[in-house]
């Protein structure tokens, strides 16, 4: 069975950080791309970063960079997205996806494969 198991999410007040994984199962890894995406209550999923477990090639959207750092550990197939100077609107549940390499860099989430369940973060002022 595919699986991705998203956490590391949690409470953290404006400025912390948070490590969060995506531990991945069931599927090719090399052969995908591992985007993470957020969903703030009331508004659209968001496409925040991408990393392109062949080429190592990794992608972020211009709000996010140097906030955001996503990185992978293709021995243990898992890709981890660092989050310093969180600030409320951080706050979301935070999910990690799988793409064909050919599309990664792409957001649009519905050409992904497979999808984790969340993890919750929240960012207090």
């Amino acid at each position: 069975d595919v699986q991705l198991q998203a956490s590391g999410g949690g409470l953290v007040q404006t400025g912390g950080s948070l490590r969060l994984s995506c531990a991945t199962s069931g599927f090719t890894f090399d052969d995908y791309a591992i985007g993470w995406f957020r969903q703030a209550p009331g508004k659209d999923r968001e496409g925040l970063s991408c990393i392109d477990n062949s080429s190592g090639n990794k992608y972020y959207i211009n709000s996010v960079k140097g906030r955001f750092t996503i990185s992978s550990d293709n021995a243990k197939k898992t890709v981890y997205l660092q989050i310093n100077g969180l600030i409320p609107e951080d706050t979301a549940v935070y999910f990690c996806a799988a793409v064909a390499s050919e599309y990664s860099g792409s957001y649009t989430p519905e050409i992904y494969d497979y999808w984790g369940q969340g993890t919750l973060v929240t960012v207090s002022s």
